[in-house]
């Protein structure tokens, strides 16, 4: 690549984020094809069904697997990824309220209207009792970037992490696609099988849109916290469901748009 940097002008190599489609099907038939990171694919579907309600533990998957999908060259592109879900777990009705296509920027594109993504957690969110110490909360953005080792050498990837309430690492994960971060880290829950993840943290490197803050009520998370704005959206069902919602987390400040009752400020 050609560097500029004021009168500097010099050639040199460059790292950048590898961004891939992933094709998920159900018993062989198409469901989503998003756009993400190779890597952590298995969390990645695994998050992906759950927050989109097909699944509600591993137990209602009962395989999964890379298909053979190969390039010009005949090598597997490990793009495709087929799962068996169990025995009486349906699988969604795609004509009715959703086009499954992704992308690494908006994980609902195609959805029909907002009613259709709706989605209802079949956990209490709003009765988490956890409380987290203001100072324990504005630890975790340079807790966040510390770990993100893939967003050191390419600038260019989103950061998800889950964190206790003492501000302990519990799973990080990182793509181009701050939805498949997501994915990602509650598909990890899953598949350990610590749903629903009560007393705990969600950390965005991002913003905070109504998507991510309907996957943390789907996955139970209590406070959902991000460096830049959420939208309106997010708000509003944040205050719905009983998420704490923080934006703007930022040196030694932060905005609480709900539930601020879970922080325990300096002079409580």
């Amino acid at each position: 690549m050609l560097r500029i940097r004021g009168a500097a002008h010099s050639t040199r190599a460059d790292t950048v984020a590898a961004e891939e489609p992933l094709e998920i099907r159900l018993g062989g038939s198409p469901l989503a094809v998003t756009m993400r990171t190779p890597g952590d694919d298995f969390d990645l579907v695994h998050g992906f069904l759950a927050t989109e309600a097909v699944i509600r533990s591993a137990e209602d998957v009962a395989g999964l697997r890379y298909c053979n999908s190969v390039d010009e060259d005949g090598r597997n592109t490990y793009n495709v990824v087929d799962v068996d879900l169990a025995p009486g777990v349906r699988a969604p009705d795609t004509a009715l309220d959703r086009n499954f296509y992704t992308s690494s920027s908006c994980g609902v594109c195609g959805k029909a209207s907002i009613d259709a993504i709706r989605t209802r957690t079949s956990f209490d969110v709003a009765a988490d009792p956890v409380r987290v110490p203001l100072e324990v909360l504005l630890a975790l953005p340079d807790r966040l970037r510390a770990a993100q080792q893939v967003f050191d050498r390419t600038g260019g990837l989103h950061g998800a992490g889950l964190f206790t309430a003492d501000g302990s690492l519990v799973a990080l994960r990182e793509d181009v696609g701050r939805h498949n971060a997501v994915d990602k880290v509650i598909g990890d829950a899953v598949r350990a099988g610590r749903l629903p993840l009560a007393g705990h943290v969600l950390m965005l490197s991002g913003r905070s849109s109504f998507e991510l803050t309907q996957k943390a009520a789907m996955a139970g998370i209590p406070v959902l916290a991000a460096v830049s704005a959420p939208s309106s959206l997010a708000v509003e069902l944040a205050r719905e469901v009983g998420i704490t919602l923080v934006g703007f987390l930022r040196g030694d400040g932060c905005n609480v748009y709900s539930c601020p009752e879970r922080l325990v400020l300096p002079e409580d």
